[in-house]
């Protein structure tokens, strides 16, 4: 038994609760393995086949290649209506490894990290999968329990090639939840985005002995940040606009003749964010323009919003109060105590303790990204968050990175576990809550469409 997880109701021992206990240590030691292994978007093979492995042991039938992308897979068990998703994602983000230790230090320098918990994400989805397919066994429950697999959320976009390829088409609903710094039930509409490369090419030259004669890609690129820093000014407060610039030239005395600029620009609402997009890519245009270069941009990834349907977003709610959150041992909260003294400022993030409580519904906006949105515009999906992390703990970071290998992560992967087990294990159990939330969520979507704005001709970038 998993040792941390606050004493709950007595629907607590309901049998798949302890199906997920039974199984929660050797899950714990997959979300290590993959924490150990960490692999970027669309080059998941381990951690994929480590997943797929488990799940075919336990005799899900495995559909590979989803979409045509190596790294994404379907896993199900069962037959007929409803059929239940559980999504689970594996992939790490570059340039973040790093020792489970509360000071900074590289696994291997330069190295990618799962800096966003994904190590956890997908072995508690997969454990969740496993305890319902058990517990359907016990009850003789009707419908299908479904693991996807989804490779490359972090910015590969692999739910929307999975959407494309109709993998989504009969699912009756779609649970998520992804590692955070608390316990809670989700009703925010996080962040429609896009991101793009947009390229500069102009004319080399001597820089000091022929400058009239080049035209600089580099100063195109220029021309549009600053365009695009002064258009902050006049967009929705919502709106967040960060770049780099991936190439500026190659040295100081040769004009640069190519220059290129990643960006991404988000907005909760996805038609307030075409219509940004269109501003920004007049800033591009401006700068290829005064400076006489060429410019062309290529779409990389863009997610949409979140639509939440009220009846999961409560169902997973109780079900979290049901669960409870995470106890910190003295050693792990004097590990938490001493990564968190390394953050600059955690006075806004809730205090060291509230890892064991669960908070109340969040409807205020995250301002982060997830192609989880993506589904939820085809399907009706509830998610949350569970405290994989001490509270205040930045995602994307060493810190974060540090957590994912460890006991505190593996403690709030069981919460998510638990949560997700009960919840789709109430849903097979309940047609007509199924039938409530279908109802709910087409209503949501009367007069809208699900459109991606990825290009209909874009491939996932592989790499």
């Amino acid at each position: 038994m998993v040792l941390g997880v606050n004493a709950v109701p007595a629907m607590a021992q309901a049998p798949v609760l302890q199906q997920v206990e039974a199984r929660a240590d050797h899950f714990g030691k997959i979300s290590r393995t993959i924490w150990e292994n960490p692999e970027v978007g669309y080059q998941e093979v381990q951690s994929a086949a480590l997943l797929k492995g488990e799940l075919q042991k336990a005799g899900f039938r495995i559909t590979d290649r989803v979409a045509d992308i190596e790294t994404a897979f379907i896993a199900e068990w069962g037959s007929g209506a409803p059929v239940i998703a559980i999504l689970g994602e594996y992939d790490a983000l570059p340039g973040l490894s790093q020792e489970a230790t509360p000071a900074r230090k590289a696994r291997v320098v330069g190295a990618p990290g799962h800096g966003c918990g994904h190590n956890l994400f997908g072995a508690a989805s997969a454990l969740a999968a496993i305890a319902v397919q058990e517990q359907m066994k016990a009850e003789g429950l009707k419908g299908t329990i479904r693991f996807y697999g989804t490779p490359a959320e972090e910015g590969g976009g692999g739910k929307i090639y999975m959407i494309r390829a109709g993998a989504f088409k009969d699912v009756d609903v779609a649970l998520a939840w992804h590692p955070y710094d608390r316990n809670q039930s989700d009703s925010n509409p996080w962040l429609a985005n896009i991101s793009a490369r947009v390229r500069y090419k102009g004319r080399a030259a001597h820089a000091a002995g022929a400058p009239e004669a080049g035209r600089s890609a580099l100063d195109g690129v220029e021309i549009m940040t600053h365009a695009v820093n002064l258009l902050r000014e006049h967009v929705p407060e919502e709106t967040r606009m960060h770049y780099v610039i991936t190439k500026g030239g190659d040295v100081a005395n040769v004009v640069p003749e190519n220059a290129e600029l990643s960006l991404i620009v988000r907005h909760p609402d996805q038609r307030v964010l075409e219509s940004i997009w269109e501003r920004v890519l007049n800033c591009a245009q401006a700068g290829a323009l005064a400076t006489g270069t060429e410019m062309s941009f290529e779409i990389g990834g863009s997610y949409t919003n979140m639509v939440h349907t009220p009846a999961l977003v409560a169902l997973l709610d109780k079900n979290l109060r049901v669960t409870g959150g995470v106890n910190y041992t003295a050693e792990e909260k004097d590990f938490a105590q001493k990564l968190l003294s390394s953050l600059p400022d955690v006075s806004q993030a809730p205090p060291l303790g509230s890892e064991a409580q669960i908070l109340p519904i969040r409807t205020e906006l995250f301002s982060a990204s997830t192609d989880v949105g993506d589904v939820s515009w085809v399907v009706p999906t509830g998610h949350f968050v569970a405290a994989t992390f001490p509270p205040g703990t930045p995602l994307h970071t060493w810190v974060s990175t540090a957590c994912a290998g460890t006991s505190l992560g593996r403690k709030g992967m069981v919460v998510a576990a638990k949560t997700l087990a009960l919840s789709a294990t109430e849903l097979l159990s309940n047609p007509q809550l199924v039938t409530e939330a279908k109802q709910q969520w087409s209503k949501t979507m009367e007069g809208r469409s699900y459109r991606s704005l990825l290009p209909a001709n874009k491939k996932p970038s592989m790499r």
